[in-house]
């Protein structure tokens, strides 16, 4: 069976749930357009609106911790400027996000739907030239869904692939062969990647995708079937072009297993190389 493309995700707002889309545009250096362009900082966060500037996760409404975040619904529409949020028992809210009452509008809605906070209320914030993925770096996330097959299989319970928030879902492929491209290039469609590591995960894995609820424990799983708690790995846009579902993704002619602590320091050599990037956005 060819490994192919089967799912791309876009997560207009960080945290709140992804828009499926059918083919993307890629470009050398970026992210899916769009993705993580907007986040709901904490009401304590040391963040600017007017200069944003990249900050871990901690410092942002998220689902390890605010679970009611899955259950809005999210929908950009770049042409026309809004954004579409929508919770369970509340009426949808349309609004501009270029302008300061539609701003108001949405971070009102959100607050809404959060409830109060102790830390005060949540505010909205856009990227700019920065994205508001967990790593500093512009980059994608790839899950192989036979990893995610064999880890319920481990732990004997259905796993939503959409728990890991992942922009490319890829099938065909052995459980875990992602692993093996850590340090090589693949290729989807028209565009190159490059895999620099793999990806540790959280307990917003824990949440279900659908309902908010923790009912299953990935970390937990992930550790005590495989000795590690990553799902999926980076992906770096080499080459820019065409993707759709459907397109086949080529392996690496060098792919090999690694060791764990090789994967380790590669995590950290990739972290490492987004310090400028950090920097120079404060």
């Amino acid at each position: 069976m060819p490994s192919t493309l089967t799912q791309i995700y876009r997560f207009p707002v960080k945290g709140l749930r992804g828009e499926p889309l059918e083919t993307v545009v890629l470009t050398a250096g970026q992210g899916v357009a769009h993705d993580r362009r907007f986040a709901v900082a904490r009401g304590d966060a040391r963040l600017d609106p007017a200069t944003p500037r990249w900050l871990p996760k901690q410092w942002f409404v998220m689902l390890m911790r605010d679970t009611a975040l899955a259950r809005v619904t999210c929908r950009l529409d770049a042409t026309a400027g809004t954004i579409a949020l929508h919770a369970p028992g509340t009426d949808p809210c349309v609004a501009p996000f270029s302008t300061v009452a539609g701003r108001a509008q949405i971070e009102a809605y959100l607050n809404t739907c959060l409830g109060v906070r102790p830390e005060g209320r949540a505010y909205w914030v856009e990227s700019g030239a920065a994205s508001f993925t967990d790593v500093p770096q512009n980059c994608l996330s790839l899950v192989n869904l036979a990893s995610v097959r064999a880890l319920a299989a481990h732990m004997q319970t259905a796993i939503d692939p959409l728990r890991f928030r992942a922009n490319l879902y890829v099938d065909g492929l052995p459980a875990w062969a992602e692993f093996d491209w850590v340090g090589s290039a693949i290729r989807i469609g028209e565009a190159m990647l490059r895999i620099p590591a793999r990806i540790p995960r959280c307990a917003a894995t824990s949440v279900d995708p659908e309902t908010g609820e923790r009912a299953v424990n990935v970390v937990k799983g992930l550790r005590a079937a495989y000795g590690h708690y990553d799902m999926g790995v980076y992906a770096e846009v080499t080459r820019g072009g065409r993707i759709a579902v459907g397109d086949s993704v080529t392996p690496p002619d060098d792919a090999q297993p690694r060791s764990r602590l090789g994967h380790w320091l590669r995590f950290f050599a990739f972290l490492a190389r987004s310090a400028p990037v950090v920097l120079r956005r404060r």
